[in-house]
């Protein structure tokens, strides 16, 4: 067996239920199974494509995504989905690293692709709409297909190779098997409370483990249905909420301030919405209580692209009562948080958050220094720092490589930056390492003003007065336009170190 069995047996019990909704045509599972039967048999047959070869793919949000996924999972192949928004020497990396044996791309991203470099050359090319020149059409390939093979995929067999965010340097690619996604997706039927009867709106990248892993596999699993779009627009969603009506959906925080900006915010009918789940960093909590002002029950996970991500999670019933909180160790996986001498810290100490489980990675793709420094005794080694209250719930302080050392004294920049996103004259904020010569390094403020001009750096720091320690006082203030932040909405804390340290400009 392998997951690609989800939609065929999904598709006996109810082929004419609609699976995904894109762009107002919907595709049934007896619809959907049928093409990914043939989209199987066109890698396999016209692509040349052999189990554990890589299928890398480059576009905005489509099925044609979700189809390739299956597609690789029924013949043994892994499925490279890449950032559409990286630049071409970025994607030259990850196809190189990956040995990716063809790239199938919208045709919007042909002349992108071009631009790619030496890699591609020989590389054979499919688009997925109008072909170019050199260049094969995947629909015909797929519509040309002629019998139905055998299945080669199985349960252990790596399918998913997704380039980490790339916040702390060069991307590297973690391994997830069928395996992986499938408890992944139990731990999130059983987070979500997830029925058939449920329909989930998804608007983050399916090149990331949140767009395609939190909800949007587990839905069809569970024979629910999907409502993708191409790419988050906040409009865009805000009209789809109100007419489609979904149940379900995953907004990161910056797609949450999005949405408020609004001016339809305070009066579209999102009463379909019994869940919004949250999550990809530490969530400011007034967005999350804006959201819940609106009827709105917002709901966090923890986890990462090594865990599939689904490992720590609250429910509907905590929306509420654990404001602030990730939730607890998921029901599938375990979870320590240690010292540095890896014994387990007591509650309401800091320690490393430590993930075991069944859907935790095989290995970051050829890297296996990367991988032994990461998976050590069966524990996937997050470098995420939380602490968990007497209960067992678990709360993230800060990234363990973005602590600051500052005169042999530990500065946790998210302590920093709960107090900057609560003045209202700040609309984002962060805080990273500059080196110093007396300190070793030093904390600097990067704030983006809601006003150009309205506070200065004297006003920013004075913002701190004596309700955090002098010592862990920002001692610098630079003013930006905008933080860099990756497609999932994380600050990229790498360029913004290098950007404060004066060695790179904004």
């Amino acid at each position: 067996m392998n997951i690609s069995d989800w939609i065929e047996r999904q598709a006996g019990f109810t082929p004419d239920k609609p699976a995904i909704r894109f762009e107002g045509a919907e595709i049934t599972y007896a619809a959907l199974a049928k093409r990914i039967e043939a989209a199987a048999w066109a890698l396999k047959h016209e692509l040349g494509i052999l189990p554990g070869d890589r299928v890398a793919h480059l576009g905005l949000n489509s099925p044609e995504m979700i189809v390739l996924l299956f597609a690789c999972a029924r013949m043994g192949a892994i499925f490279t989905p890449l950032n559409w928004r990286l630049a071409p020497p970025e994607h030259a990396y990850i196809l190189g690293h990956s040995g990716a044996s063809v790239l199938i791309a919208d045709c919007q991203f042909v002349g992108h692709v071009e631009k790619i470099g030496t890699i591609v050359q020989g590389m054979p090319l499919a688009s997925i709409g109008p072909p170019p020149h050199g260049w094969q059409d995947w629909n015909v390939l797929v519509d040309s297909a002629q019998s139905r093979d055998e299945c080669e995929g199985s349960q252990e067999d790596p399918v998913l190779l997704v380039y980490t965010s790339g916040t702390t340097g060069r991307p590297k690619g973690a391994l997830l098997t069928q395996s992986n996604l499938f408890w992944n997706a139990v731990n999130s039927i059983h987070m979500h409370d997830l029925t058939g009867d449920d329909h989930v709106l998804t608007t983050i990248p399916l090149f990331h483990v949140g767009g395609m892993n939190i909800q949007t596999l587990p839905c069809l699993h569970a024979g629910g249905a999907v409502t993708l779009h191409a790419r988050f627009d906040p409009v865009e969603t805000l009209i789809s909420i109100e007419r489609d009506r979904p149940s379900l959906t995953v907004l990161v925080p910056a797609q949450m301030s999005a949405l408020l900006a609004l001016p339809k915010w305070e009066t579209s009918d999102l009463s379909s919405l019994r869940v919004v789940t949250t999550g990809s960093m530490i969530v400011p909590v007034p967005l999350i209580e804006k959201l819940q002002q609106r009827g709105l029950p917002v709901i966090q996970i923890y986890g990462s692209t090594e865990t599939a991500p689904v490992v720590v999670y609250q429910k509907r019933a905590d929306a509420e009562s654990r404001i602030g909180s990730t939730g607890r160790v998921g029901l599938h996986s375990e979870m320590r948080l240690v010292d540095k001498e890896f014994a387990d810290v007591p509650a309401r100490t800091r320690g490393e958050i430590l993930i075991r489980g069944p859907q935790v990675m095989r290995e970051y793709w050829g890297d296996p220094q990367a991988t032994a420094e990461t998976l050590r005794d069966g524990w996937y080694h997050s470098g995420d720092i939380g602490h968990l209250d007497e209960e067992g719930w678990l709360y993230i302080d800060e990234r363990k490589k973005d602590v600051i050392i500052s005169g042999g004294e530990n500065v946790y920049p998210a302590e920093l930056e709960a107090v900057l996103t609560e003045c209202e004259g700040i609309s984002e904020a962060a805080v990273v390492a500059r080196p110093d010569e007396q300190w070793g390094e030093i904390p600097v403020a990067a704030v983006v003003l809601r006003e150009a001009g309205a506070m200065d750096r004297e006003a920013v720091l004075a913002l701190f007065g004596s309700r955090i320690a002098r010592f862990k006082h920002p001692k610098d203030v630079l003013f930006l336009d905008a933080l860099p932040r990756n497609a999932m909405g994380k600050v990229q804390k790498f360029l913004l170190r290098e950007i404060v340290a004066g060695k790179t400009t904004a």
